[in-house]
Protein backbone atom coordinates (compact mmCIF):
# COMPACT_ATOMS: atom_id res chain seq x y z
CA UNK A 1 0.00 0.00 0.00
CA UNK A 2 1.51 3.32 -1.08
CA UNK A 3 0.94 6.13 1.40
CA UNK A 4 0.17 9.60 0.10
CA UNK A 5 3.20 11.92 0.25
CA UNK A 6 3.37 14.40 3.13
CA UNK A 7 2.25 17.83 1.90
CA UNK A 8 4.71 20.53 3.00
CA UNK A 9 4.57 24.33 2.79
CA UNK A 10 7.95 26.15 2.97
CA UNK A 11 7.86 29.67 4.47
CA UNK A 12 11.13 31.63 4.24
CA UNK A 13 12.02 35.18 3.22
CA UNK A 14 15.27 33.99 1.57
CA UNK A 15 14.85 33.22 -2.13
CA UNK A 16 17.79 30.82 -1.85
CA UNK A 17 16.15 28.85 0.98
CA UNK A 18 12.78 28.81 -0.85
CA UNK A 19 14.61 27.11 -3.70
CA UNK A 20 16.98 24.94 -1.64
CA UNK A 21 14.53 23.46 0.91
CA UNK A 22 12.07 22.15 -1.73
CA UNK A 23 15.02 20.66 -3.68
CA UNK A 24 16.17 18.87 -0.52
CA UNK A 25 12.72 17.62 0.41
CA UNK A 26 11.79 16.36 -3.02
CA UNK A 27 14.75 13.97 -3.04
CA UNK A 28 12.40 11.88 -0.84
CA UNK A 29 9.40 10.46 -2.68
CA UNK A 30 7.27 10.45 0.46
CA UNK A 31 7.35 14.27 0.70
CA UNK A 32 5.66 16.75 -1.65
CA UNK A 33 6.32 20.49 -1.41
CA UNK A 34 2.95 22.01 -2.29
CA UNK A 35 4.09 25.63 -2.17
CA UNK A 36 6.38 28.33 -0.78
CA UNK A 37 5.74 31.71 0.84
CA UNK A 38 8.04 34.65 1.57
CA UNK A 39 6.40 35.90 4.78
CA UNK A 40 3.74 35.13 7.35
CA UNK A 41 0.83 36.82 5.58
CA UNK A 42 1.45 34.93 2.34
CA UNK A 43 2.05 31.76 4.37
CA UNK A 44 -1.34 31.93 6.11
CA UNK A 45 -3.10 32.42 2.75
CA UNK A 46 -1.22 29.44 1.29
CA UNK A 47 -2.30 27.25 4.22
CA UNK A 48 -5.94 27.99 3.37
CA UNK A 49 -5.38 27.32 -0.35
CA UNK A 50 -3.00 24.36 -0.30
CA UNK A 51 -3.93 22.45 2.89
CA UNK A 52 -0.40 21.37 3.85
CA UNK A 53 0.18 18.79 6.59
CA UNK A 54 3.52 20.22 7.80
CA UNK A 55 5.06 23.70 7.58
CA UNK A 56 8.74 24.66 7.62
CA UNK A 57 9.10 28.16 9.00
CA UNK A 58 11.86 30.75 9.05
CA UNK A 59 11.36 32.97 12.11
CA UNK A 60 13.18 36.11 11.04
CA UNK A 61 11.09 37.56 8.21
CA UNK A 62 9.85 41.06 7.29
CA UNK A 63 6.13 41.84 7.43
CA UNK A 64 4.44 39.20 9.56
CA UNK A 65 7.36 37.44 11.23
CA UNK A 66 7.66 33.78 12.06
CA UNK A 67 6.51 33.99 15.68
CA UNK A 68 3.34 35.86 14.76
CA UNK A 69 2.62 33.38 11.99
CA UNK A 70 3.25 30.49 14.38
CA UNK A 71 0.74 31.91 16.89
CA UNK A 72 -1.87 32.15 14.12
CA UNK A 73 -1.15 28.59 12.94
CA UNK A 74 -1.54 27.28 16.49
CA UNK A 75 -4.77 29.27 16.96
CA UNK A 76 -6.41 28.45 13.63
CA UNK A 77 -4.96 25.22 12.29
CA UNK A 78 -2.90 23.32 14.93
CA UNK A 79 -0.57 22.09 12.18
CA UNK A 80 2.93 20.84 13.05
CA UNK A 81 5.57 23.50 12.36
CA UNK A 82 9.30 22.82 11.99
CA UNK A 83 11.39 25.93 12.54
CA UNK A 84 14.43 26.41 10.31
CA UNK A 85 16.64 28.42 12.64
CA UNK A 86 19.88 30.37 12.47
CA UNK A 87 22.75 29.39 14.80
CA UNK A 88 23.10 32.88 16.32
CA UNK A 89 22.33 33.71 19.95
CA UNK A 90 19.30 35.66 18.75
CA UNK A 91 18.34 32.68 16.61
CA UNK A 92 18.56 30.34 19.61
CA UNK A 93 16.45 32.65 21.76
CA UNK A 94 13.66 33.08 19.21
CA UNK A 95 13.72 29.34 18.39
CA UNK A 96 13.19 28.38 22.04
CA UNK A 97 10.35 30.91 22.17
CA UNK A 98 8.81 29.22 19.11
CA UNK A 99 9.05 25.80 20.77
CA UNK A 100 7.29 27.17 23.87
CA UNK A 101 4.51 28.47 21.58
CA UNK A 102 3.94 25.01 20.12
CA UNK A 103 6.41 24.50 17.25
CA UNK A 104 6.97 20.78 16.72
CA UNK A 105 10.78 20.93 16.45
CA UNK A 106 13.57 22.84 14.75
CA UNK A 107 16.48 22.30 12.40
CA UNK A 108 19.48 24.60 12.57
CA UNK A 109 20.49 26.17 9.26
CA UNK A 110 23.95 24.83 8.39
CA UNK A 111 26.67 27.42 8.98
CA UNK A 112 28.56 25.92 6.02
CA UNK A 113 26.02 25.04 3.32
CA UNK A 114 28.49 23.09 1.16
CA UNK A 115 29.73 20.65 3.83
CA UNK A 116 26.80 20.39 6.25
CA UNK A 117 23.81 20.51 3.92
CA UNK A 118 23.43 16.73 3.59
CA UNK A 119 23.31 16.27 7.36
CA UNK A 120 20.72 19.05 7.72
CA UNK A 121 18.73 17.57 4.82
CA UNK A 122 18.51 14.13 6.47
CA UNK A 123 17.45 15.71 9.76
CA UNK A 124 14.78 17.89 8.14
CA UNK A 125 13.31 14.98 6.15
CA UNK A 126 13.16 12.75 9.25
CA UNK A 127 11.49 15.48 11.32
CA UNK A 128 8.90 16.25 8.63
CA UNK A 129 7.92 12.57 8.48
CA UNK A 130 7.69 12.41 12.29
CA UNK A 131 5.66 15.64 12.38
CA UNK A 132 3.16 14.27 9.86
CA UNK A 133 2.54 11.23 12.10
CA UNK A 134 2.64 13.06 15.43
CA UNK A 135 -0.20 14.00 17.74
CA UNK A 136 1.19 17.53 18.05
CA UNK A 137 2.01 19.40 21.22
CA UNK A 138 -0.58 18.15 23.71
CA UNK A 139 0.53 19.11 27.18
CA UNK A 140 -0.52 22.75 27.42
CA UNK A 141 -1.31 25.72 25.28
CA UNK A 142 0.99 28.76 25.17
CA UNK A 143 1.16 30.40 28.54
CA UNK A 144 -0.46 27.42 30.29
CA UNK A 145 2.75 25.89 31.62
CA UNK A 146 2.27 25.64 35.38
CA UNK A 147 4.69 27.93 37.18
CA UNK A 148 5.79 27.27 40.75
CA UNK A 149 5.15 29.90 43.38
CA UNK A 150 8.20 32.17 43.66
CA UNK A 151 10.59 30.60 46.14
CA UNK A 152 14.26 31.21 46.85
CA UNK A 153 16.48 28.68 45.16
CA UNK A 154 18.77 26.73 47.46
CA UNK A 155 22.34 28.07 47.29
CA UNK A 156 24.83 25.61 45.84
CA UNK A 157 26.69 25.53 49.14
CA UNK A 158 23.53 24.44 50.97
CA UNK A 159 22.96 21.41 48.77
CA UNK A 160 23.19 17.88 50.08
CA UNK A 161 24.12 14.61 48.49
CA UNK A 162 21.24 13.53 46.24
CA UNK A 163 19.12 10.58 47.28
CA UNK A 164 19.14 9.37 43.66
CA UNK A 165 20.59 10.31 40.29
CA UNK A 166 17.74 10.85 37.83
CA UNK A 167 18.90 10.40 34.21
CA UNK A 168 16.51 11.69 31.53
CA UNK A 169 16.76 11.06 27.78
CA UNK A 170 14.45 13.18 25.62
CA UNK A 171 14.20 14.52 22.06
CA UNK A 172 11.35 15.85 19.89
CA UNK A 173 8.79 17.62 22.08
CA UNK A 174 11.36 17.79 24.85
CA UNK A 175 11.72 21.52 25.50
CA UNK A 176 8.04 21.99 26.39
CA UNK A 177 7.77 18.64 28.17
CA UNK A 178 10.86 19.31 30.31
CA UNK A 179 9.60 22.77 31.21
CA UNK A 180 6.28 21.24 32.26
CA UNK A 181 8.01 18.55 34.34
CA UNK A 182 10.66 20.68 36.04
CA UNK A 183 8.21 23.49 36.88
CA UNK A 184 6.27 21.01 39.02
CA UNK A 185 9.23 19.85 41.13
CA UNK A 186 9.84 21.65 44.45
CA UNK A 187 13.05 23.52 45.29
CA UNK A 188 13.92 20.85 47.89
CA UNK A 189 13.64 17.96 45.41
CA UNK A 190 16.05 15.37 46.86
CA UNK A 191 17.33 13.91 43.59
CA UNK A 192 19.96 15.20 41.16
CA UNK A 193 18.80 15.34 37.52
CA UNK A 194 21.02 14.87 34.45
CA UNK A 195 19.42 15.42 31.04
CA UNK A 196 20.30 14.53 27.47
CA UNK A 197 18.04 16.58 25.18
CA UNK A 198 18.82 16.15 21.49
CA UNK A 199 19.69 19.71 20.51
CA UNK A 200 22.54 21.24 18.49
CA UNK A 201 25.48 23.15 19.89
CA UNK A 202 24.68 26.78 20.65
CA UNK A 203 21.09 26.16 21.81
CA UNK A 204 21.48 24.22 25.06
CA UNK A 205 22.99 27.01 27.18
CA UNK A 206 20.03 29.30 26.49
CA UNK A 207 17.63 26.37 26.92
CA UNK A 208 19.10 25.68 30.38
CA UNK A 209 18.82 29.37 31.30
CA UNK A 210 15.15 29.48 30.27
CA UNK A 211 14.40 26.38 32.36
CA UNK A 212 16.26 27.88 35.32
CA UNK A 213 14.07 31.00 35.12
CA UNK A 214 10.80 29.08 35.19
CA UNK A 215 11.37 26.49 37.89
CA UNK A 216 12.43 26.27 41.53
CA UNK A 217 15.35 23.91 40.84
CA UNK A 218 18.79 25.12 39.83
CA UNK A 219 19.23 24.38 36.10
CA UNK A 220 22.45 24.88 34.15
CA UNK A 221 24.25 23.63 31.07
CA UNK A 222 26.62 20.92 32.29
CA UNK A 223 30.38 21.44 32.46
CA UNK A 224 32.95 18.77 33.27
CA UNK A 225 33.42 18.69 37.04
CA UNK A 226 29.94 19.96 37.94
CA UNK A 227 28.77 18.32 41.17
CA UNK A 228 25.63 16.18 41.11
CA UNK A 229 23.67 17.87 43.91
CA UNK A 230 20.16 17.49 45.25
CA UNK A 231 17.86 19.98 43.53
CA UNK A 232 20.26 20.60 40.63
CA UNK A 233 19.51 19.88 36.96
CA UNK A 234 22.37 19.56 34.47
CA UNK A 235 21.57 19.81 30.74
CA UNK A 236 24.08 18.18 28.40
CA UNK A 237 25.59 20.67 25.93
CA UNK A 238 24.83 20.15 22.24
CA UNK A 239 27.52 18.17 20.38
CA UNK A 240 28.98 16.64 23.57
CA UNK A 241 28.27 13.42 25.46
CA UNK A 242 27.42 13.49 29.18
CA UNK A 243 28.73 10.88 31.62
CA UNK A 244 28.86 10.72 35.42
CA UNK A 245 31.57 9.68 37.86
CA UNK A 246 31.57 8.80 41.55
CA UNK A 247 34.52 10.35 43.35
CA UNK A 248 35.46 10.45 47.07
CA UNK A 249 34.87 14.22 47.25
CA UNK A 250 31.56 14.13 45.37
CA UNK A 251 29.79 12.79 42.31
CA UNK A 252 30.45 14.78 39.14
CA UNK A 253 29.43 15.20 35.51
CA UNK A 254 31.99 14.61 32.77
CA UNK A 255 31.67 15.76 29.15
CA UNK A 256 33.26 13.88 26.26
CA UNK A 257 33.71 14.20 22.51
CA UNK A 258 33.43 10.48 21.77
CA UNK A 259 31.85 9.59 18.41
CA UNK A 260 28.08 9.80 17.86
CA UNK A 261 25.96 6.92 19.14
CA UNK A 262 22.70 6.10 17.27
CA UNK A 263 23.54 9.13 15.13
CA UNK A 264 23.42 11.40 18.20
CA UNK A 265 25.82 13.45 20.25
CA UNK A 266 24.61 13.88 22.93
CA UNK A 267 23.21 10.37 23.21
CA UNK A 268 20.87 9.15 25.94
CA UNK A 269 22.43 5.67 25.64
CA UNK A 270 25.84 7.09 26.63
CA UNK A 271 24.38 8.81 29.70
CA UNK A 272 22.27 5.82 30.78
CA UNK A 273 25.23 3.39 30.43
CA UNK A 274 27.44 5.65 32.54
CA UNK A 275 24.76 6.12 35.23
CA UNK A 276 24.14 2.33 35.33
CA UNK A 277 27.85 1.61 35.83
CA UNK A 278 28.45 4.30 38.45
CA UNK A 279 25.22 4.35 40.47
CA UNK A 280 23.34 1.08 39.89
CA UNK A 281 20.27 0.99 42.16
CA UNK A 282 20.90 4.58 43.33
CA UNK A 283 19.64 5.76 39.96
CA UNK A 284 16.39 6.36 38.15
CA UNK A 285 16.22 6.20 34.34
CA UNK A 286 13.53 8.13 32.46
CA UNK A 287 12.98 8.02 28.69
CA UNK A 288 10.62 10.65 27.32
CA UNK A 289 9.12 11.94 24.07
CA UNK A 290 11.33 11.73 20.99
CA UNK A 291 12.05 10.28 17.56
CA UNK A 292 14.07 7.12 17.07
CA UNK A 293 15.44 4.62 19.58
CA UNK A 294 18.21 6.47 21.42
CA UNK A 295 18.24 5.52 25.10
CA UNK A 296 16.23 2.28 24.80
CA UNK A 297 19.23 -0.04 25.22
CA UNK A 298 20.82 2.20 27.84
CA UNK A 299 17.62 2.04 29.87
CA UNK A 300 17.96 -1.75 29.73
CA UNK A 301 21.46 -1.46 31.23
CA UNK A 302 20.07 0.72 34.03
CA UNK A 303 17.32 -1.82 34.76
CA UNK A 304 19.87 -4.66 34.82
CA UNK A 305 21.98 -2.63 37.28
CA UNK A 306 19.05 -2.34 39.70
CA UNK A 307 17.73 1.11 38.79
CA UNK A 308 14.04 1.96 38.50
CA UNK A 309 13.24 2.66 34.82
CA UNK A 310 10.34 4.76 33.54
CA UNK A 311 9.00 5.51 30.06
CA UNK A 312 6.63 8.35 29.24
CA UNK A 313 3.17 7.17 28.22
CA UNK A 314 2.09 7.44 24.59
CA UNK A 315 -0.82 9.83 25.16
CA UNK A 316 1.42 12.62 26.45
CA UNK A 317 4.31 12.10 23.98
CA UNK A 318 4.66 14.40 20.97
CA UNK A 319 6.51 11.49 19.29
CA UNK A 320 6.36 8.04 20.90
CA UNK A 321 9.51 6.65 19.25
CA UNK A 322 12.05 6.53 22.10
CA UNK A 323 9.66 5.41 24.88
CA UNK A 324 8.03 2.87 22.56
CA UNK A 325 11.40 1.27 21.73
CA UNK A 326 12.24 0.96 25.45
CA UNK A 327 8.79 -0.46 26.34
CA UNK A 328 8.82 -3.00 23.47
CA UNK A 329 12.24 -4.29 24.59
CA UNK A 330 10.98 -4.75 28.14
CA UNK A 331 13.35 -2.14 29.59
CA UNK A 332 10.73 0.18 31.14
CA UNK A 333 9.49 -1.01 34.54
CA UNK A 334 6.79 1.67 34.64
CA UNK A 335 4.92 3.73 32.04
CA UNK A 336 3.93 7.17 33.34
CA UNK A 337 2.13 10.04 31.60
CA UNK A 338 3.72 13.46 31.72
CA UNK A 339 1.09 14.86 34.08
CA UNK A 340 2.09 12.30 36.74
CA UNK A 341 5.85 12.30 36.08
CA UNK A 342 6.83 14.93 38.67
CA UNK A 343 4.93 13.16 41.47
CA UNK A 344 6.50 9.85 40.44
CA UNK A 345 10.04 11.26 40.53
CA UNK A 346 9.35 12.99 43.84
CA UNK A 347 8.02 9.76 45.39
CA UNK A 348 10.93 7.65 44.12
CA UNK A 349 13.60 10.09 45.30
CA UNK A 350 11.93 10.87 48.64
CA UNK A 351 11.59 7.17 49.46
CA UNK A 352 15.29 6.70 48.74
CA UNK A 353 16.14 9.71 50.93
CA UNK A 354 14.08 8.39 53.83
CA UNK A 355 15.66 4.95 53.56
CA UNK A 356 19.17 6.42 53.61
CA UNK A 357 18.52 9.24 56.06
CA UNK A 358 18.30 12.86 54.92
CA UNK A 359 21.56 14.07 53.43
CA UNK A 360 23.11 10.61 53.58
CA UNK A 361 26.32 10.17 51.70
CA UNK A 362 27.20 7.52 49.17
CA UNK A 363 26.23 3.99 50.10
Amino acid sequence: MTAQPVRVLVVDDSALMRKLIPQILETDNSIQVVGTAMDGNFGLKKIEELKPQVITLDLEMPGMGGLDMLKEIMRRHRLPVIVVSSHSTEGASITLRALSLGAFDFVAKPTDVSSRMQESARELIAKIKAAAQSRGIQIAGPGEIPMPAPRPKIKAGDKKQPSKIVAIGISTGGPQSLQYLLAQLPHDFPGSIVVVQHMPEGFTEMFARRLDECCALNVKEAQSGDLLLAGRVLICPGSRHLKVKRLPLGDIAILSDDPRVNGHRPSADVLFKSVAEEFGDRALGVIMTGMGEDGANGLGLMKAAGAMTIAQGEQSCVVFGMPKAAIERGHAMRVVDLAAMANTLQAQCSTARNERGIGAGQG
